[in-house]
């Protein structure tokens, strides 16, 4: 039998376990990336390690998140992050630079390479043919300290495409198509890799918006061969000797099929408040809009801009809409600039911010109260954008900027002949990074600001676990609800007791006094609680504040392993009509919780309705390790 791409990239990996779907595995990690929004616990914990040095080929710390310098708060974190980058040998790119993932396609990312971030999006490198993996941030410096990753090994999904797409319909309408077939949960426990005729029409930036938006599907990541289309965009960026080519043996055998006609796509669109909530633009009409916004590590690419530049040009924005662009990277804002495209987009009358993930993720640029604001990002969780009655859709690049002149969601095809883009060369250009000194790592000092605090550890697991339960919720939890991250919290990143204050906020307002007055407690949850973003604060903030386990339908794979890491027990009904039974403040308790855990299945007891329910820790050996030491901290002290 062939092996998938995939498996083969896993396989040279390998440093412990059998590849096998469900095994657990420890692979090496050739490259890790940070962002300043998780960065700082990431460097804490690598700092608590007190390593002499990293294990990893390239270890990348970008600042890409919290660049509204308001106060003292973000820069103080950015100078953290530098220090400890300079301590450790690891390169550090400065505000202004760009996007991390559109970065690291562009300058580090390599076929056939493992690349571990704190950042869910992580897997945009997977267009370059890398297993790349978004994880928490004590994953991401373990794996600086220690070189390795351990992982439940994914089953494989393989899409295949053929045919060709049409004028106005790109890859952002791939990935839309494939949510709304396999839905924000299809792909948990997954790798999806993208096979057939279809690929060589797709570019490596088209291929990437499909694996950065593969992290909505919940899968552990997404692939891509290596081909002469990836030749030719690290030729273009100046790495021609980066290259390998990489695919699947034809024989590959899956555990999944999907295929996608290219030719019969249209224009979609990700309607309100979901990134699978799919439909075409015809079917949803012309709506009238108020916000357009263009960028974000999906769909900020120099050729993205490019279309958006030539549908821009001697137009002008609607009057009723306001148009913000933020280019990927600083190599890609040059170029614009130098070949006129820049001036297309601001005569137009269009609103250029700053090189970073901005409105993305709630910095900046709000709607307005009741708004509509069609995005080129890729997620429209209800608040996101920083106006909690705002309705956000997410589209391609094209119909972004057509929907922008015409003050409607528009379908493009009835207005003309896109111009083809011509591949560009970059020049290389390396002023925006920082490089460690040779110095010895004792000689270098930390700056920590006064915003700064330390990360709260757990404890090991004790006999008995009681909590009563402060908060109950429905499907879908997002992290964006359990811990939010907009423009007033983004500053506190580092800073987990006053973020606590605010811990699902959006949900129940008076959750955080709940915990207080209650010694922490318990979180029942629906399906797929934790989808999202990789931010351990998710986990850390519920830490600081006394959450003992979590009982849900079931998880969303990295904040499961977020709350491992924390000790944290994430267990899942086995029979799920018993959530319906359970009610806010009911007193739950696990007995011989270190025997029952060691077990497999544990026991809950509602001392309040006289029921008991049963659950499932389904843990690995690693993971049970974890949850009995009290967190990943306390099992490496060990």
């Amino acid at each position: 039998m062939g092996k998938s791409l995939a498996y083969k990239i896993l396989e040279q990996h390998l440093v412990e376990g059998d590849l096998n779907p469900g095994s657990e595995i420890t692979i090496k990690i050739d490259q890790t990336l940070t962002q300043d929004s998780t960065g700082t616990m990431v460097y804490l914990q690598l700092e608590a390690m007190d390593v002499d040095k990293i294990e990893t080929e390239l270890s990348v710390a970008y600042i890409d998140h919290n660049t509204l310098q308001t106060g003292f708060e973000n820069a103080d974190d950015h100078a953290f992050i530098k220090s400890v980058a300079k301590r450790h040998g690891i390169l550090f790119s400065k505000p202004g630079n760009g996007i991390c993932h559109q970065l690291h396609l562009e300058n580090y990312g390599k076929p056939g390479k493992t690349l571990l971030g704190s950042d869910s999006h992580t897997p945009t490198g997977g267009g370059l043919s890398m297993i790349a993996i978004g994880a928490g941030g004590l994953d991401v410096a373990v794996a600086m300290a220690k070189g390795t990753y351990s992982l439940i090994v994914p089953k494989v999904i393989n899409i295949k495409l053929t045919g060709q797409l049409k004028p106005w319909v790109s890859a952002k309408d791939i990935i839309l198509y494939v949510l709304k077939q396999l839905s924000v949960k299809g792909g948990v426990g997954k790798i999806v890799e993208y096979s057939g005729d279809g690929v060589k029409t797709l570019s490596v930036t088209d291929r990437a918006t499909i694996t950065n938006m593969g992290a909505e599907l919940g899968a552990t990541t997404s692939i891509f061969p290596s081909d002469e289309n990836t030749k030719e965009y690290l030729n273009s960026q100046g790495r021609p000797e980066d290259y390998i080519q990489l695919s699947a043996d034809p024989d590959a055998v899956y555990d999944e099929k999907l295929e996608v006609n290219l030719s019969e796509l249209e224009p979609l669109a990700a309607m309100p408040h979901s990134p699978d909530n799919v439909d075409s633009v015809i079917n949803i009409g012309e709506i009238k809009i108020d916000q357009v916004a263009i960028g974000s590590c999906t769909n900020s690419s120099y050729s993205d801009l490019m279309k958006v530049s030539n549908i821009l040009k001697g137009k002008k924005i609607h009057p009723d809409v306001s148009l913000v662009i933020s280019p990927g990277s600083s190599k890609i804002m040059s170029k614009l600039a130098e070949n006129g495209a820049l001036a297309n987009m601001i005569n137009a009358g269009a609103r250029i911010i700053e090189n970073a993930c901005g409105p993305c993720i709630g910095m900046g640029q709000a709607p307005k109260s009741g708004g509509v604001s069609l995005r080129t990002f890729n997620r429209n969780f209800k608040g996101r954008s920083g106006t909690a009655d705002a309705d956000v859709y997410l589209v391609s690049p094209e119909t972004a900027a057509i929907s922008a002149i015409t003050g409607v969601l528009t379908d493009g095809r009835n207005y003309g002949e896109l111009p083809h883009i011509k591949d560009e060369i970059f020049e290389s250009n390396d002023n925006f990074i920082v490089y460690p000194d040779n110095m010895n790592k004792n000689e270098i000092p930390v700056e920590m600001g006064p915003n700064i605090k330390p990360f709260p550890l757990n404890k090991p697991l004790p006999e008995n676990v009681e909590g009563k339960v402060v908060l109950k919720t429905g499907d879908n939890i997002t992290t964006d609800d359990i811990m939010p991250s907009n423009a007033k919290l983004l500053p506190y990143r580092s800073n987990i007791p006053f973020l606590s204050k605010y811990c699902f906020i959006g949900i129940d307002e008076n959750f955080s006094e709940r915990c207080s007055e209650n010694n922490g407690g318990v979180i029942i949850g629906g399906e797929n609680y934790g989808q999202g973003s990789s931010r351990e604060h998710a986990a850390l903030v519920p830490l600081h504040l006394g959450i003992k386990f979590i009982l849900a339908k079931s998880f969303a794979r990295i904040h499961r392993s977020n709350l491992i890491n924390s000790g944290i027990i994430p267990l899942v009904f086995k029979n799920t009509p018993d959530y319906d039974s359970i009610r806010l403040l009911d007193e739950l308790v696990i007995e011989n919780a270190v025997k029952q855990i060691n077990n497999g299945t544990v026991s809950i007891y509602n001392k309040t309705k006289n029921e008991t329910y049963i659950s499932e820790p389904n843990l690995s050996e690693l993971e049970l390790a974890m949850i009995l030491a009290g967190g990943k901290i306390n099992l490496l002290k060990k």
